[in-house]
């Protein structure tokens, strides 16, 4: 069983993956690289002076997939809770379980809802962990703040949700630091 998938490759869902598939869980991104990224020009992104979404977007699935994210062309029809997590069905039919699901769709939610998740005018309400209240699954990004989407605060929203994730397969809080070679 794949242990999380991420649905969508905006930052957040990009992020959730990154944070994952680097510290060795088994991720899978569905995604069509249809993210509204492809029409924003990054001046507010800390530490990038200025880059394109479309530029954005093809370095990070090339960070993610360097570091052994499975990222997938397919659109997601459905996802339903299993005995054990979920099971992620693509529109071809094909059914994928995982332990966890971390729903990045951007301002439409519709699985979200089709899930039964209650969306307002604001958003899905989530924590600041990204969970919706369903053991497992998490919705990060534009979903939880429709009126206040920045690719920032997305990003930092899948990082979160993978935290808690990598914390509850480790069984305590996990924290994610590299450090720089040491000088010879």
């Amino acid at each position: 069983m794949t242990k999380a998938i991420i649905i969508g490759d905006g930052p957040g869902g990009l992020s959730a993956a990154l944070f994952l598939a680097k510290n060795g869980v088994d991720t899978i991104v569905f995604a069509q690289d249809k993210t509204a990224m492809h029409y924003a020009l990054l001046l507010n992104y800390l530490g990038i002076p200025e880059m394109t979404g479309t530029d954005f977007q093809q370095i990070a699935r090339e960070q993610v997939a360097s570091f052994g994210a499975d990222l997938r062309d397919q659109a997601v029809a459905a996802i339903a809770q299993a005995e054990q997590g979920f099971v992620v069905t693509t529109e071809d039919g094909a059914k994928h379980e995982a332990d966890y699901v971390v729903l990045a769709e951007g301002k439409a939610s519709k699985l979200a809802v089709a899930f039964g998740l209650l969306k307002g005018d604001a958003g899905i309400p989530v924590d600041r962990d990204g969970r919706c209240g369903v053991e497992g699954l998490y919705i990060v990004g534009r979903s939880t703040r429709v009126n206040r989407s920045q690719a920032i605060i997305s990003a930092g929203d899948g990082a979160a949700a993978a935290l808690d994730i990598l914390s509850r397969i480790h069984g305590n809080e996990f924290h994610d630091f590299d450090k720089p070679p040491a000088a010879s």
